[in-house]
């Protein structure tokens, strides 16, 4: 079964303040990129990776591959406006023998192997794809212009995170139907995919994969890379 993970770093990261995209910020001595490109290319689980790079940053992003010997790196290709646009520029660069893709955001450094098994396996169960999930732990209350209207039960909610992985016929059609009739952009690629009619799992996430977005995010994770680097 072939394997294929598109790995979405072209965010800009405007709220962590630097100069550059999100994934060239430093995160520890390399650029936030390196750490998630290194663990899915040292994934026993990953057969070959697309790299969606932010516009005009497809070298260096290239570069970095070399740097740390990412050698299942097979293309690297400029992302777009959205989010769903940079997904599509990836897929489009899986080939079409392809069973499995996996998406994952490079702004959720600390992906491990546990967890990528975990949305591949359910894949074995019949689902179209698979996302890792954490439950609330906070109570959560819908707002009608600022007065709640609603305290919403949590016990059938949950937050979720990337890798998400997906038959990988079913998300190039999910993709090809999607209709944009609202301003907003879907945030994650199961969300098209339940738009066109599959069936999700949600496996246990990893309360590590973080979702960088500001600088106190960076120096969380950042902590965290340097506890696991000590206790291995």
């Amino acid at each position: 079964m072939s394997v294929w993970a598109v790995l979405v770093a072209a965010g800009r990261g405007e709220r962590l303040g630097e100069d550059r995209p999100k994934a060239f910020v430093r995160l520890g001595d390399l650029p936030l990129l390196a750490e998630p490109l290194r663990r899915l290319d040292e994934s026993g689980w990953i057969d070959q990776i697309v790299l969606v790079a932010p516009p005009e940053w497809e070298e260096p992003a290239i570069l970095l591959a070399e740097e740390i010997g990412a050698s299942k790196v097979s293309a690297c290709v400029p992302g777009g406006e959205t989010r769903t646009e940079s997904v599509r520029a990836g897929v489009a660069e899986v080939p079409e023998d392809a069973a499995v893709i996996v998406v994952h955001d490079a702004a959720r450094p600390l992906v491990s192997e546990e967890v990528i098994l975990r949305v591949i396996a359910a894949l074995g169960e019949g689902f179209d794809g698979a996302v890792p999930g954490l439950p609330l732990t906070d109570t959560v209350k819908r707002l009608r212009e600022g007065v709640v209207v609603e305290t919403v039960p949590r016990d059938e909610l949950v937050t979720v995170q990337t890798p998400q992985a997906f038959v990988a016929p079913v998300l190039r059609a999910a993709l090809t139907a999607l209709r944009v009739e609202s301003t907003q952009s879907p945030t994650d690629c199961a969300s098209i995919v339940e738009a066109n009619g599959g069936r999700i799992k949600v496996v246990d996430g990893d309360e590590k994969l973080l979702k960088v977005t500001n600088r106190a995010d960076l120096e969380r994770v950042a902590s965290w890379l340097v506890s696991d680097t000590s206790s291995s």
